[in-house]
Parts: structure tokens; C-alpha cells; sequence
């Protein structure tokens, strides 16, 4: 560890959490890990420890942490940085440059994120001062299925950027809200990497774009902020009070995903076989709970985590904290690997979308013409023939 200095309170209370600062590296790294989104453990007091550690693990903590980090947090994360590189400790490529003189300043830039909608697309704009007045402005339409749909630059002056703002937004009835750019730039580079080969050439040279806003490498992981501004919702359970909310109603996951389990769960209602409704019930259940599993899991798993951050991310921003809070709180069970069968909030969830599912096929089933009749229908509508028969 570094020499001493003066404690701050953050710190004190960081040491009063159970660190050590006497420990060897490994084990200093670790416990800082393991204390990061405690409630009462401040990320600068964090920062700052991790600077005087003279290990590269701490180092490649610092960069996970300014990844989604900004003001303070994000300057004190560089000071560290510069600390350790004074000890011949370089940050990780994928890091941000900690030079005072990079002319790509990327406290300038900014961003601004839309909602997700109920097809799972949504806009992505990133921001840049140009030295000659205005700002340049990426632009990036984003499907959850699809990748990226779209993407451009264009020059703007600040009046029109705001104008092009409030016009969208009383167009589309949705409110954008300011985001760190960093945020945006993984959103926007994670739908390009999942954009299909065959459709890439329909949505501009996207690489080239960015490179016009942002000199840094495309990130390929991203410390998500909301775990650090939401640490001690997302520590709670998840409450399925979050399904009333109108980003979880319209969501829906893709129905090739969810027939199977809707089929199963039919044959298993019909069945002659099983003729106790208990037995019956109990059958739908495991059904649930294995399609809980099998769906919440795996890369499938990965991609709700990320909505579910993302949502969280957003509704924060829009004075809804108590249920970002939940959705946060979801996406940390996703990411911690629990067992999602035990977690009510998961239960209701593929609840819902199974019922959603079998609900419109029922519908469907309603509204087509039958082709095999019982034999009451049969009689009515021999019946129905012969009456209008009589009255020609």
C-alpha cells in the first residue's frame, strides 16, 4: 500500500465496513470488491483505496468503475489511475485515457436514451461540442431483436438539437432523458456487434461514425451504473409490483420462446389421464418453473438482465426511484446467478408472459371459422339452413 494520509470520512467509514488497508493486494482488492454498492460505503472512498494498491488487479477494477462513472466519482477514479501509473501501472486498453491533454474530452460529451418500446426498440443519441460552434450528433435507432437498424451524424446547432428534441418527444409521447454517454455508446455498440452480417451494409458504416464522436475502442463490457446508484434497492427483493408498470406490460418476450410452454401447459389442462384439478395445477406450476429457468438463463438470461438494467437506468431518470429500484434488484439476481424459481417477482413474470401468450391464441382459436362440429352444432345450423330455406 502507498504511504498515509490524511483519513476522510468516506474512508472511515470504508475501514469501519472491514477494510484493511494494511492487507496484502489481493486480499485489499477483494474485500473492495466485495464492499462496492454496500449502503454507507461511498465509490470515491473506494476510488481512492484502489490508488494507493499497487497491483494491476486494482487498476483493472479502477476501469470497470469509470465505465460507468461521471463527475466526482469519475475524477477521483482518474487520480487513482495517475497514482498507480506513477508505479509503472498502466490502466487497461479498454480504459479511458487518464491524460489532461487528450483532445478526445469526454467530459464534453453527452447523451440522451429514449424509452424501450413494446417491439423492444428504442433511440440512442450521443453528443459532441464541435470547435466551430454546434455539436455533432450520432444518431441510433436500436432493436432488441434486430441490432442496429440505423445510424448517422449530423450537425446540428444547440437551438436545433433542442428543438429536434422536444419535437420528438411531443410526436412519440415519450420523454429522452440524459444519460452518461458512456451508457449509450455500450447500448449502441452492443446492438451493432448482434446485428446480423447480412444486415450491417443497410445501416451506414457505424465504426466510422462513432470514430467521429469517440476515439476510444468500442467497449465490450460495461459496469452497469444503476447497481452503484441503486445499490440499496437493488439489495431488496424485486417486487412484483414492477409488473404493473407500463415498460413491463409491454414487454413481451418472443413468442418461439414461449409456445412450447404454452402447449405444454394446454395438453397438460386437457389431459384424461390427470383427472384431479390439484393434479393438474401442480403440472402447469412445474412447467412454470422449468420455463422460468430455461428462459432466465443462459444468453436469453443475459439479455433480460439487460433490459432490466436498462429500464431501471431509465425510469430513475424519470423520478420513478422506488421502481427502478425493483427493477434493479431483478437484474442483480440475473446477475448473481440466483435460483430465479424461488424469486416471486420471476414467477409472476413468465406467469404473465405465458398467460399473454395462450390468451391470444385463444382468441385467434375464437375468432377462426370451426371446421369440426359437435353434434349440437351440427343440429343448430341444419336448423339455421332450413329456416332460411322456409323463408325464401
Amino acid at each position: 500500500m502507498g504511504k498515509a494520509h490524511e483519513v476522510e470520512p468516506d474512508d472511515a467509514k470504508l475501514i469501519a465496513a472491514g477494510f484493511d488497508p494494511a492487507t496484502a493486494p489481493a486480499e485489499a482488492i477483494a474485500k473492495l470488491r466485495e464492499l462496492r454498492g454496500t449502503p454507507g460505503v461511498a465509490d470515491l472512498a473506494i476510488a481512492r483505496a484502489l490508488g494507493e494498491v499497487a497491483d494491476p488487479r486494482a487498476a483493472a477494477m479502477l476501469a470497470e468503475m469509470e465505465a460507468g462513472a461521471a463527475g466526482a466519482l469519475r475524477r477521483e477514479i482518474r487520480r487513482a489511475l495517475y497514482r498507480l501509473r506513477q508505479h509503472g501501472i498502466d490502466a487497461p486498453a479498454s480504459a479511458a485515457p487518464v491524460s489532461s491533454t487528450s483532445h478526445d474530452d469526454d467530459s464534453e460529451k453527452s447523451a440522451l436514451l429514449s424509452p424501450i418500446d413494446a417491439e423492444g426498440a428504442r433511440l440512442v443519441w450521443i453528443v459532441k461540442p464541435r470547435v466551430r460552434g454546434g455539436v455533432m450528433r450520432l444518431w441510433a435507432l436500436i432493436s432488441e431483436r434486430e441490432g442496429l437498424v440505423g445510424a448517422q451524424n449530423t450537425g446540428l446547432s444547440r437551438r436545433e438539437l433542442k428543438s429536434e428534441r422536444e419535437e420528438l418527444e411531443r410526436r412519440a409521447q415519450v420523454k429522452l432523458v440524459d444519460a452518461d454517454w458512456r451508457v449509450a455508446d455500450f447500448i449502441a455498440c452492443e446492438a451493432w456487434r448482434v446485428t446480423p452480417e447480412s444486415r450491417r451494409g443497410q445501416v451506414g458504416n457505424f465504426l466510422a461514425l462513432r470514430a467521429e464522436l469517440i476515439a476510444s475502442p468500442p467497449p465490450t463490457e460495461l459496469a452497469h451504473p444503476v447497481y452503484a446508484e441503486l445499490a440499496a434497492e437493488a439489495a431488496e427483493e424485486p417486487s412484483v409490483e414492477l409488473l404493473k408498470e407500463p415498460e413491463l406490460l409491454e414487454w413481451r418476450l418472443p413468442d418461439a420462446l414461449l409456445k412450447p410452454y404454452v402447449d405444454e401447459i394446454a395438453r397438460a389442462g386437457e389431459s384424461v389421464i390427470v383427472l384431479n384439478p390439484l393434479h393438474k395445477q401442480e403440472r402447469v406450476n412445474a412447467v412454470i418453473e422449468r420455463a422460468a429457468a430455461e428462459l432466465l438463463s443462459g444468453d436469453n438470461g443475459k439479455r433480460v438482465q439487460r433490459r432490466l438494467e436498462d429500464i431501471a437506468y431509465y425510469i430513475a431518470r424519470v423520478g420513478r426511484r422506488a421502481q427502478a429500484g425493483w427493477a434493479a434488484a431483478a437484474a442483480a439476481r440475473l446477475r448473481d446467478g440466483v435460483d430465479v424459481t424461488k424469486v416471486l417477482f420471476f414467477q409472476a413474470f413468465i406467469r404473465t408472459q405465458l398467460g399473454t401468450v395462450a390468451a391470444a391464441e385463444q382468441e385467434k382459436a375464437e375468432n377462426e371459422p370451426r371446421l369440426i362440429m359437435t353434434p349440437a352444432e351440427a343440429m343448430r345450423a341444419r336448423e339455421a339452413r332450413e329456416a332460411r330455406t322456409r323463408r325464401r
